[in-house]
Formats: C-alpha cells, sequence, structure tokens
C-alpha cells in the first residue's frame, strides 16, 4: 500500500501498547497472579495474545496451562494486580502526549480503537488526561468481532466519518495490524512487546520506534501544506 501522508484524514490509535504502557503491566501481572497458585506464565503465552479479543486469551491460557489450572483464582488475582497498579499510575508511552496535540493543532479528527473492554477503556484514558483528544473511542463492548477482524477499525473510520483509506492506524500487536490494514487502513507498527515479523512488516506501510517518529511526519506535511 502506498503511503500517501498528504492525503490522510483521520488517525485512529490503539490503546495498550500504543498509548498507555501497559502491556509490561500485563505480563508481570500475569507472572504474578499465577506464581502465587504454584504455575508459571511463560512469556511465550503472554506474547500468543497480546492483542486478541478477551474469549481468545481465555481460551490460550486455558490451553497452555492445562487442565489442573485455576482459572478463575488466576483471574480474581490477576483482575486484583491489575487494578491495584493502575489506581497508582496509567503510565502513557513515549511522544503520546506531543503527537496529540499536534494533532489537535492540525485539526485532524483521532479515536481509538481498543480490544479492552468500555469501563476500562473511558477509565485509563481519562486518568491519563487522554480522553479530550478523540472523537470516538471504540472498544470491544461494541463490535462483534475483534481484532483481528477489521470491525474495530471500520466502525473507527464510520464513526470519524472518514474513508478508511484516508485514516492512519497505528498499533503495536500483529493481530492489531492485521485489523487495520484488512479494513484498508495506511498502518504503522509502533512495537511493544512484539517485533515486527515480515508478514506484520508487509501489511505496514513503516515500522518505527516510538510516537516521535509517527509526529514527524505530521510535521513535514504541515510544512508543505
Amino acid at each position: 500500500m502506498p503511503f500517501l501522508p498528504n492525503q490522510l484524514q483521520a488517525v485512529v490509535f490503539d490503546m495498550d501498547g500504543v498509548l498507555i504502557d501497559s502491556e509490561i503491566l500485563y505480563l508481570k501481572a500475569a507472572k504474578a497472579a499465577a506464581h502465587e497458585l504454584g504455575f508459571i506464565f511463560s512469556d511465550d503465552l503472554h506474547q500468543s495474545i497480546v492483542g486478541s479479543p478477551q474469549e481468545i486469551c481465555d481460551k490460550k491460557i486455558h490451553e497452555a496451562m492445562g487442565p489442573e489450572f485455576p482459572f478463575a483464582d488466576y483471574n480474581r488475582l490477576y483482575s486484583q494486580i491489575v487494578t491495584a497498579e493502575f489506581h497508582r499510575d496509567i503510565p502513557i508511552k513515549p511522544g503520546v502526549r506531543e503527537l496529540l496535540s499536534l494533532l489537535r493543532t492540525l485539526e485532524i479528527p483521532i479515536a481509538v480503537a481498543t480490544s479492552t473492554d468500555r469501563g476500562a477503556a473511558n477509565d485509563h484514558l481519562s486518568r491519563a488526561e487522554l480522553a479530550p483528544y478523540f472523537r470516538a473511542i471504540i472498544t470491544r463492548d461494541d463490535v462483534s468481532r475483534g481484532k483481528p477482524h477489521p470491525e474495530p477499525y471500520l466502525l473507527a473510520a464510520n464513526t470519524l466519518g472518514v474513508d478508511a483509506k484516508y485514516c492512519l492506524a497505528l498499533e503495536d500487536s500483529h493481530n492489531g495490524v492485521r485489523s487495520a490494514h484488512g479494513a484498508g487502513m495506511q498502518t504503522i507498527m509502533v512495537p511493544d512487546m512484539l517485533p515486527a515479523t515480515k508478514e506484520i512488516s508487509d501489511l505496514c506501510i513503516a515500522v518505527m520506534n516510538d510516537l516521535h517518529r509517527v509526529r514527524e511526519i505530521f510535521e513535514a506535511r504541515g510544512k508543505s501544506d
């Protein structure tokens, strides 16, 4: 897909791993909860569920941990740890505020398309003081098919009133990239827990280290307009 920066009319962000520095927190919580129950939660298992809908995450955890794994107890402990961590702080990724401020200045509408439920998404974005930037927040509660299906990104584009091909999607997960690309968006991967494989790189217009690099695209566009 050719990169058409001068034709971009909207930007759609994933949340976890792109806006909120939460994936490492989720991994630590999963390991701690499993350890308390006498089990080991591996890095490979976590990587296999990053960016997946909750039902797929649960299925993979069940399969990987085995029939003796007390999933209900694990889920309770995991939720307690995550909630406590987020109550202490909502960490954001480098370059988030700078990019959002620039997009606001350029009057480019932006949205979120996340696999997180609406309650958590609204809470995290609000307490991080990011929510006011977004015209739409699409969560797993708003779609019948989550990532890697394109529905979340198609709904985000439709809500913004912009054709998907004129939207830029920013993602950190493989399933997120597949979702955004399937929706027809120009997609940039900003890796967090997962590296960009050849398959995923081929679906992207670029792979960038952080959102400061993404901001430079729009700064250059502003100078050329």
